[in-house]
C-alpha cells in the first residue's frame, strides 16, 4: 500500500543486505523508520530523506534531507500577502489537528504585518460545506481581504466562495492541481506555494550519486529545501504544460 511502513522496512532491510550504494527515503512513520535507516548508515549504506522526515534525518545520520520545511513555506506566502497589500487573511485548514498544516498558518502569521485568522473549515470531502463555511465568514466579517487555503481543494472552494459573494478577495494556496493551475493562470488566485514534489525525488538520487562517485556531500548538514516555489500569473501557463508532461 501507500506509505506502508512495514514494506518500507523489508525495502531497506533489503536493499542494505544487497549491498546497495544509497537509500533514498520518506518517512510517513518515523517510529517504524528510523530503526532501519540507523542500521543502514551503520553498515556503511548513505541515506538521504526526502519529502517527509526534517526532524529525523540528523538522527538517522543522513546526508541530507530534500524537502519543504511548511514553516517557511507559510513565512513565503505571509510575504507575498504583504507584497500583494492584503490586511486580513483568513487561514483556512481542511483538516483538524494536522501539523503540517498548523506550520503552514503559523508561517503566515510569523511574516503577514496585518492580522490572521485560523480556522478549520471543513474537510476536502465536501468541498460544498468548506464553500459555505468559508462564505460565512466572509460574509460575517467585512475586513478578510485575503484566504490563504492551505490544500489545493480548499483553496478553489475559497475562490467560488468569495465569487458567490462578489467580493474581491486576495486568494493564495497551497500545492498544485490542474484546476488551481487554471485559475492563477486566469488571474482568479494570485499564487500557491508549490513544494517542488519532482526535486523531492530527484535530487536525492543525484545526492547519492555525486556521493558514491565523488564523495559529495551537501546540505553541510542542513536540509535542502525545494520549497517554497511559487506558482504565480507569470508563470502558470508554463507550470501547467510542465504538469501535463509530468516533472510538475
Amino acid at each position: 500500500g501507500v506509505n506502508d511502513a512495514q514494506v518500507m522496512v523489508q525495502d531497506i532491510e533489503a536493499a542494505v543486505s544487497e549491498g546497495s550504494d544509497g537509500i533514498a527515503a520518506s518517512l510517513p512513520d518515523p517510529d517504524a523508520l528510523v530503526g532501519p535507516l540507523q542500521e543502514a548508515v551503520g553498515s556503511g549504506v548513505p541515506v538521504i530523506t526526502l519529502n517527509s522526515g526534517s526532524n529525523d534525518y540528523q538522527n538517522i545520520g543522513a546526508l541530507t534531507h530534500v524537502g519543504q520545511s511548511e514553516d517557511v513555506a507559510g513565512q513565503g506566502a505571509g510575504n507575498n500577502f504583504n507584497d500583494l497589500g492584503a490586511t486580513k487573511v483568513l487561514c483556512a485548514q481542511q483538516e483538524q489537528g494536522n501539523v503540517g498544516l498548523q506550520e503552514r498558518c503559523a508561517g503566515l502569521e510569523a511574516t503577514f504585518s496585518g492580522e490572521v485568522i485560523i480556522e478549520f473549515m471543513g474537510l476536502d470531502a465536501d468541498t460544498t460545506e468548506q464553500q459555505n463555511t468559508i462564505n460565512a465568514a466572509l460574509a460575517a466579517d467585512s475586513d478578510i481581504d485575503a484566504i490563504l487555503g492551505v490544500g489545493p481543494v480548499i483553496t478553489m472552494s475559497a475562490l467560488r466562495a468569495a465569487q458567490d459573494l462578489g467580493r474581491d478577495v486576495i486568494i493564495g494556496g497551497f500545492d498544485l492541481t490542474p484546476e488551481l493551475l487554471g485559475a492563477i493562470e486566469a488571474g482568479d488566485i494570485a499564487f500557491t506555494v508549490d513544494q517542488q514534489q519532482y526535486l523531492q525525488g530527484y535530487l536525492p538520487v543525484l545526492f547519492l550519486y555525486l556521493n558514491v562517485t565523488n564523495q559529495n556531500t551537501v546540505g553541510g548538514g542542513l536540509p535542502v529545501l525545494t520549497g517554497p516555489g511559487f506558482v504565480t500569473p507569470d508563470n502558470a501557463a508554463a507550470v501547467l504544460s510542465l504538469s501535463e508532461a509530468g516533472t510538475r
